[in-house]
């Protein structure tokens, strides 16, 4: 199947678009003044009705990737389309017009990464508190956390890279000082642990075999 969507999409598009196969789907590149038309064709003429997702990757200075995935429901195949926009004007077409499932889709990339998608029916933020400014999945957007406070992950000697590293394990929080293996190693092991059978609590071991012999039984096997 994969290999004769690929002879499709070659003989519709030619040497303007890219097919490979990976990771069991056809993916497609295509250029960004086809990305309407190209949708069109996995819609109508593949069967590609089901629309699944859409998002950007950055790229650095190749620009954003914008991906989507569409599916076909009746004949089973799934096709990964994408093309690649400029860092300098980052904008496309929107897909909109093909899949309405795109609405939200892109109104995230659009704010995620600031990728204008012309003809989309409103642009308006969908997860972003109001008055955000920036796009938090840019490659170049600093943290505020990260420039507030230091980073939390390094707490103990030699993590940081200063000073010998330390083979003390924290416990987790709420759990007691006393607690775990290693705390019953001492003196008070014997009188934390549980009594066992025919022993009293609090009774030393040592005194389990008097008590044997006072009952006729030898702490070694035979009879007293």
């Amino acid at each position: 199947m994969t290999i004769e969507l690929a002879v499709a999409w070659t003989r519709r598009f030619g040497d303007d678009v890219h097919t490979e196969e990976a990771f069991g789907m056809l993916t497609v590149d295509v250029p960004p003044e086809l990305w309407e038309e190209a949708l069109t064709f996995a819609r109508d003429d593949l069967g590609c009705g089901f629309f699944d997702w859409l998002t950007a990757v950055d790229e650095l200075e190749r620009g954003f990737a914008i991906v989507t995935h569409v599916h076909s429901l009746e004949q089973g195949h799934h096709l990964l389309v994408r093309t690649i926009v400029p860092r300098e004007d980052p904008r496309l077409v929107s897909a909109t017009a093909v899949y309405r499932g795109a609405n939200w889709h892109e109104r995230e990339t659009h704010e995620m990464f600031g990728v204008i998608f012309d003809g989309h029916p409103d642009l308006k933020p969908l997860l972003l508190p109001d008055g955000f400014e920036g796009h938090p999945l840019r490659k170049e957007f600093v943290l505020a956390a990260r420039v507030a406070k230091p980073w939390p992950g390094a707490k103990e000697p030699g993590e940081s890279g200063h000073g010998a590293p330390s083979r003390r394990r924290m416990l987790p929080p709420g759990v007691p000082q006393d607690w775990g293996p290693a705390a019953r190693q001492g003196p008070a092991a014997d009188a934390r642990r549980s009594p066992r059978r025919g022993e009293s609590a609090g009774e030393a071991p040592a005194e389990q075999p008097v008590r044997r012999r006072a009952r006729g039984i030898d702490p070694e096997g035979g009879d007293v």
